[in-house]
């Protein structure tokens, strides 16, 4: 049983040391990858003794037709969107914020923060106090969509509360706040 695995395992041998040949004398013959798949759907066509397969057909369409491709340049890729550059929009600001406008934003005033094990939590009851980092009378915070756009304090204004902006952080700073 040895003796016919190493026969198996010589004959796989031969068969790789000879398409490694004929790969050597393909590269050494400056063939194209064009031509060696033409070369190899020529002799899959006289294997198959003239009953040449439609998928085998649609491959050799393909390679030709890709053949004629690389030749010529490359299209450019279809432009969807207009570019948002000052070119593109005439060197004005685009004047289509109509379109965001109506588009729903959460905006939460920020009293104070703290961190509570959950054992003290779970102890909460009605009545019971906690306490936050802010101090009374510091600004509280404006958050639009979690992201702090302002400053301002309380105000009572027909029995609700309200906030009078004291503060308006500018996009700049917003900005060097998300990079931290």
């Amino acid at each position: 049983m040895a003796e016919g695995e190493n026969n198996d395992q010589q004959g796989s041998s031969d068969d790789w040391a000879a398409a490694m040949a004929e790969q050597a004398s393909a590269d050494a013959g400056g063939a194209s990858a064009a031509d060696d798949w033409a070369a190899a759907m020529a002799e899959q066509a006289e294997t198959d003794g003239g009953k040449g397969s439609s998928d085998t057909d649609d491959w050799a369409a393909a390679m030709a037709e890709q053949a004629v491709v690389d030749g010529q340049p490359k299209p450019e890729p279809a432009r969807i969107f207009e570019p948002l550059t000052p070119e593109a929009t005439g060197g004005a600001a685009p004047t289509n914020l109509d379109l965001i406008l109506d588009i729903p934003v959460n905006l939460t005033v920020e009293l104070g923060r703290t961190k509570i094990a959950i054992r003290n939590l779970l102890q909460l009851a009605q009545g019971s106090v906690v306490e936050l980092d802010g101090l009374a009378g510091e600004p509280m915070n404006v958050l639009v969509n979690g992201c702090l756009i302002a400053q301002g304090e309380v105000v009572v204004v027909n029995d609700k509360f309200g906030i009078r902006l004291t503060d308006i952080i500018s996009p700049s700073e917003r900005i060097r706040k998300l990079n931290r």
